[in-house]
């Protein structure tokens, strides 16, 4: 079959993480849970032009300049390739937003704001990383 049809938000509640969708050699899918209202990731990029739409809950998309944009469900962000940004859940229950990016999943880069590395393997998952805040 040449087409493959995923419920998402189904997907997101049930895994409860990053959770890849689709991996193709020209694209891949994915999406993100952030259970908690103040989770949120690290100041990165990607080399590739992605795109984020907010599927529940709502995103706050943090940038180095101080600026900031928010995402409501149906809203759709681009973040183009090398452009720095952070994601924050500012709403009151989780948030499950969909990504894509150019490129399959296993060329991308996640490149840490303070230090340019490519921290793609080398760090815990997000709620790894949480836990091990508190």
């Amino acid at each position: 079959m040449t087409i493959d049809i995923v419920d998402t938000l189904k997907l997101a509640h049930e895994k409860k993480k990053r959770t890849v969708v689709m991996d193709t050699r020209k694209m891949h899918a994915w999406v993100h849970y952030y259970p908690n209202p103040g989770d949120h990731d690290e100041l990165h990029c990607h080399p590739g032009d992605q795109t984020f739409m907010c599927l529940e809950g709502q995103c706050t998309m943090h940038f180095p300049d101080g600026g900031k944009a928010v995402l409501n469900p149906s809203m759709v962000a681009l973040i183009r390739g090398g452009s720095f940004y952070k994601l924050e859940n500012s709403g009151p229950g989780p948030l499950i937003l969909m990504g894509t990016r150019t490129g399959p999943s296993s060329e991308n880069k996640h490149i840490d704001y303070a230090t340019g590395e490519d921290l793609r393997g080398k760090r815990p998952p997000r709620q790894a990383r949480a836990q091990a805040e508190t």
